[in-house]
């Protein structure tokens, strides 16, 4: 009934209405997912990019994230609390504290990685593999991820059913 009553208005089209009802989608699930770790999307995110092998400062994590710098504040320290990330002093400048996942911060990100893994094909089980696969290089090209253009080139579209 609501796809039918979307298909009617110009919203049915509208790329910037359709990937907030996605991504609505797509947090809701990986949420039920994160809760019996204690996480929710925005948690799990910076836990994510603290356990990569790329450090971050706070202040990056709110630029990657498109979040306030009081909210990946509050995001940390919550994170912290719980013994999974610590602020560590950057090599390159003391004045700045990067964010580092612990090693139950790392074994818990496994876990939650697993979680939304299953949460996503839970959200879009109803696209077939290679166009998720196509559909997450197209995003990653409107960030100006470099080299997703030629990946999207050569991943064939599923055909239609």
């Amino acid at each position: 009934m609501t796809s039918d009553r979307l298909r009617a208005t110009e919203l049915h089209t509208d790329i910037g209405f359709l990937l907030a009802r996605a991504s609505a989608r797509a947090n809701a699930a990986a949420n039920r997912a994160l809760a019996p770790l204690d996480l929710k999307v925005r948690s799990y995110s910076v836990l994510a990019i603290a356990a990569s092998t790329i450090p971050a400062s706070q202040r990056e994590l709110a630029s990657l994230l498109e979040l306030d710098p009081s909210q990946v504040v509050a995001l940390v320290d919550a994170l912290e609390e719980k013994g999974l990330v610590e602020r560590q002093p950057d090599s390159s400048d003391r004045r700045v504290k990067i964010v580092v996942a612990t090693p139950s911060g790392r074994a818990l990100f496994e876990q939650a990685r697993e979680a939304t893994t299953g949460a996503e094909r839970f959200a879009y089980g109803r696209i077939e593999e290679a166009d998720r696969i196509r559909l997450r290089l197209l995003l990653q090209m409107t960030f100006g991820d470099e080299g997703a253009e030629e990946l999207v080139a050569a991943v064939p579209a599923a055909r239609s059913r």
